[in-house]
């Protein structure tokens, strides 16, 4: 497996990204991770989608990390800080779910509060899911566990918005990093914003995940990943924990599918799901607002 790793000259003087570099070796692969606030207070683990990276999550760190949380915001194989194979083949959804079960196993992360978004939602549900002892409860911004049939099957992905996404990561030869994020934002983004969002990919290769991610989604039976998603499925069926899910009011790939999870999983029931104001990168339009959220859930849970 060929891998390059972007130099961290690239990644110097981000705006409002001030965080120290942690590293932690999965298989034979570097991933990076921010690691704030107490590293002995239980910790909330964000997880990003494509094609961003930890950066996304510079307005929620510190909120949550004031609030007194351990905040962990990793990078993908592929993105961000982390190494990045060359080759498309080199991932799969079940290599990201089992790149991530290391991740937490390595660092023996327990009593996990889970953000997600986008492809964070599809292997942070999965990686829930199947180490349901290490998690504690689980908050779903703009994603879901889609599955090929159900209420996760491709129609209540959206398909017409997604397909189009798909064809034109697959086929552009030239993958415009930070006017995708741009464009999946309700805001405009700087163009220090920008530049950040395109540092992780200035290594030639580099771009292989971010490519070959809209192809792994399972929007049907025949997908490798379908059987695993199902009976994470069937599992969150019985999640009891709390659950809570704050959706964009604007993103036109995942809309409704906050709804068929509060409807699945009986930890949603009663809880103040919420649709913020913002696109698909919603923490872009509504960080600090989606922090306060998560810290209020974990409140309550404290006053049980």
């Amino acid at each position: 497996m060929k891998v390059v790793r972007t130099p961290d000259s690239y990644f110097a003087g981000l705006q409002d990204y001030p965080f120290a570099p942690n590293y932690v070796e999965v298989g034979a692969l570097r991933m990076h991770y921010v690691d704030e606030g107490d590293r002995v207070a239980a910790p909330v683990l964000m997880l990003h989608g494509e094609p961003t990276w930890s950066y996304l999550y510079r307005h929620m760190i510190p909120v949550c990390a004031a609030a007194g949380h351990r905040v962990i915001a990793a990078d993908l194989v592929g993105f961000g800080k982390s190494d990045k194979p060359t080759e498309q083949r080199a991932y799969s959804y079940q290599r990201h779910v089992d790149w991530m079960t290391e991740f937490i196993g390595t660092l023996d992360l327990t009593g996990i509060t889970l953000f997600c978004q986008d492809w964070g939602s599809l292997i942070g549900l999965r990686v829930a899911a199947e180490n349901e002892e290490r998690f504690a409860r689980i908050v779903v911004a703009n994603g879901g566990l889609p599955t090929g049939i159900g209420e996760m099957r491709l129609p209540s992905l959206n398909a017409a918005a997604f397909l189009t996404w798909r064809t034109f990561a697959t086929i552009t030869p030239v993958l415009p990093i930070s006017r995708i994020v741009d464009f999946g934002c309700r805001r405009s983004l700087s163009a220090e914003e920008r530049r950040a969002y395109d540092a992780p990919f200035a290594v030639t290769g580099s771009k292989a995940g971010a490519r070959v991610f809209p192809r792994l989604v399972p929007i049907t039976a025949r997908n490798p990943a379908v059987a695993a998603n199902r009976r994470a499925w069937e599992t969150l069926a019985r999640w009891e924990k709390p659950f809570l899910t704050l959706f964009s009011d604007g993103d036109p790939i995942t809309r409704g599918v906050d709804r068929s999870l509060q409807r699945h999983v009986p930890g949603a029931a009663g809880r103040a799901h919420h649709r913020v104001c913002g696109g698909h990168f919603v923490q872009e339009d509504a960080g600090p607002e989606l922090a306060r959220r998560i810290n209020d859930l974990i409140a309550e849970g404290l006053l049980v």
